[in-house]
């Protein structure tokens, strides 16, 4: 071959080969986990775990080693993840940041994590990596994208931040708590990146103790903004973030139970 078309050509094979690294990087630094180890913290010991999973508008459920969460297609992330935490779970940890990868289990595909570059918003966390430090494959699972929803990022970093701060209190101090947490989700949301990802414009977080034999909740819708408030500020009912999602958070339960549970949410109790 004359020399004047090997360097053209050389660079064609090298751009190529670079897109396809860049492709594929995410899989090549942090595979997938095929397998969990037997030997890691029983994130399904809590008694009232599965009568806590909530309905799903959408029908797409995925159960992942520790967390389950429905997925919203139209709006390219889980409408809620829920997950126990236990006083074991949380560790701190040496390990390595995993890039943000799609969701296999997702029949439809979750978002790929380049719809966030450059929009402005944070990669935020739903089940929080800080609760997954006790190892690896369940560190690893909280960056599947199906976990991450839009945030802004004073929002994340601060009192986002300070409530997840605080369940991790109330899971040493009650022997563990189960959590249902996510965006408000609804038409009209703006989106960003390719795949239209919604921006929710609030987010809520629910708190469930069963600790003396009785439930007890702390329930939370917090605007997806700046702020200087506390998370005490937001306090709201669970029947509240239900009419705004159209989530029945607690189906499994007894109806008693469940209508007492959803009416309140006093802070004095988990002060206590």
């Amino acid at each position: 071959m004359k020399r004047k078309y090997m360097y053209p050509l050389a660079v064609i094979i090298v751009t190529v080969g670079l897109y396809y690294a860049n492709q594929h990087v995410d899989n090549a630094i942090a595979p997938y986990p095929e397998t969990i180890d037997g030997d890691a913290v029983t994130d399904t010991s809590l008694e009232f775990g599965v009568s806590m999973q909530p309905s799903s508008t959408t029908g797409a459920i995925v159960e992942h080693g520790s967390y389950t969460l429905s997925y919203s297609e139209p709006h390219e992330q889980a409408e809620w993840v829920t997950y126990e935490l236990q006083p074991g779970h949380i560790k701190k940890n040496d390990f390595k940041r995993p890039y943000f990868i799609e969701d296999r289990d997702v029949k439809t595909k979750s978002a790929d994590w380049r719809n966030y570059k450059n929009s402005g918003y944070d990669r935020g966390h739903l089940c929080p990596a800080g609760d997954r430090g006790y190892d690896y494959d369940r560190y690893f699972e909280t960056f599947l994208t199906s976990n991450i929803s839009p945030q802004d990022h004073d929002f994340n970093a601060g009192i986002w931040n300070s409530l997840e701060q605080k369940v991790r209190y109330w899971a040493g101090r009650y022997d563990g708590v189960y959590v249902i947490t996510g965006g408000i989700l609804k038409n009209g949301l703006k989106t960003i990146g390719e795949e239209r990802v919604s921006v929710p414009e609030e987010f809520y977080k629910i708190v469930v103790d069963k600790s003396k034999g009785r439930y007890k909740v702390a329930a939370f819708i917090i605007p997806n903004t700046p702020t200087d408030d506390s998370f005490y500020e937001y306090v709201t009912s669970v029947d509240a973030i239900e009419a705004k999602t159209g989530i029945d958070f607690f189906p499994a339960l007894d109806d008693a139970i469940e209508d007492r549970l959803e009416a309140s949410s006093d802070l004095k109790f988990w002060e206590k």
